[in-house]
């Protein structure tokens, strides 16, 4: 009895031997994904296996979006060894990216942080483009005009041959994009617009960097944005007093302006100043009568992104009630409507989601006068007389 429980352990230890290189694939494959998921933005992350292979989630391109979109990023050299892919994605993108078409102003920032200029090689609507290493570029006749992002030149993006291109959506997946994908184009969406914190919005620099295989890159760039921006923060924590402050303007009888939780409203807590509107809860815009404005904004000490103003004279123009601010008979309005690009664009709304400590500098300059005494603002100017 003996004898047969030592030759049955022997053939056990000789079937387990046998069978280890199995055992130790499997382990392998059975090793559960890693994920990774930025430290602010609200709108993307990212699946890493043990393969090799990455997966990119958006999970909020637009309000109200039923589903979140699963990109596969694939190492180039193993693009053709993964075609079964397909079915199972929203796209397939190998990396890192060399030809990439982008269809926002808001994505431009990122390639030029991380200097991947070069590879920009088709974009709806060249003349609002700001960035001076892009603008070189187009000069160059290297980045093709595709229309309007509402109407792309499909056939004309199709011809590009690009790895990708970065789409974005306001209410839906756009139809021209159809194209692009039976082409066997990948599109991915960007979400940027869709965050509600300055941060959020500033760390899509990495989803950028996901696709051209440079992530290190981008996260070493958003942490000195990151860390600027504290250091301001804590700088503006120290002025003495909080001025109160009123932004928008009317437009059709309507006074637009940011709803307490949004983008804009962040920036002004954090330039230690009191948003008349702070306590609303809409993450959007407000629409407000002028009445309603003139009564809660009237005594505003600051006024800031009176929409596309860019003089006294203008406004006054436009509406003679605008004299019965505070702001406006003191001369303290600040716009970045003065602050064009070499384009037709706004400096404002192409660089300063990706650089927000730029945007709250500037308002930390005009709320504490003497805070930050070398620096010279970039997107707000005072109104001119």
């Amino acid at each position: 009895m003996r004898i047969g429980c030592v030759l049955s352990l022997i053939a056990l230890v000789l079937i387990s031997c046998k069978r280890n290189p199995e055992q130790k694939q499997f382990h392998v494959q059975d090793h559960p994904p890693q994920t990774w998921n930025p430290r602010y933005a609200q709108g993307f992350y990212l699946e890493q296996t043990p393969s090799g292979i990455d997966f990119l989630y958006v999970n909020s391109p637009w309000p109200g979006a039923s589903k979140t979109f699963r990109y596969a990023l694939v190492p180039r050299e193993q693009l053709s060894s993964h075609t079964h892919l397909i079915d199972s994605v929203d796209g397939v993108i190998g990396i890192p990216v060399n030809r990439v078409i982008l269809t926002s102003t808001t994505h431009i920032p990122a390639l030029e942080i991380l200097g991947l200029e070069e590879h920009l090689v088709g974009f709806p609507g060249l003349r609002y483009i700001s960035s001076p290493g892009v603008r070189d570029r187009i000069d160059s006749g290297n980045v093709e005009e595709l229309g309007v992002h509402e109407a792309l030149n499909t056939e004309l993006a199709i011809a590009l041959n690009p790895d990708v291109v970065v789409g974005f959506g306001v209410s839906g997946a756009p139809s021209s994009y159809t194209a692009l994908e039976a082409s066997g184009i990948p599109v991915v969406y960007n979400g940027d617009w869709m965050e509600e914190n300055p941060f959020g919005k500033a760390e899509w620099i990495v989803f950028f960097g996901l696709l051209f295989n440079k992530k290190n890159v981008a996260e070493q760039a958003f942490s000195r944005v990151e860390k600027a921006y504290l250091e301001a923060r804590d700088l503006a924590a120290r002025a003495p007093e909080r001025p109160t402050v009123l932004s928008g303007s009317l437009y059709r009888d309507i006074w637009y302006l940011p709803g307490g939780s949004s983008w804009a409203a962040q920036f002004i807590k954090d330039a230690h100043a009191q948003y008349l509107w702070e306590r609303t809860p809409e993450s959007g815009s407000l629409s407000l009568s002028l009445e309603s404005v003139l009564e809660k904004g009237s005594h505003a000490d600051v006024w800031i992104a009176p929409s596309q103003y860019t003089s006294y004279g203008e406004m006054e123009q436009a509406e003679a009630h605008y004299g019965q601010f505070k702001a406006f008979r003191e001369e303290r309005i600040y716009t970045y409507a003065l602050s064009p690009g070499p384009g037709e664009g706004l400096l404002y709304y192409e660089l300063g989601p990706s650089r927000p400590d730029l945007i709250l500098k500037d308002l930390v300059y005009w709320f504490h006068p003497g805070l930050l005494k070398e620096y010279d603002p970039v997107f707000f100017k005072p109104l001119e007389k």
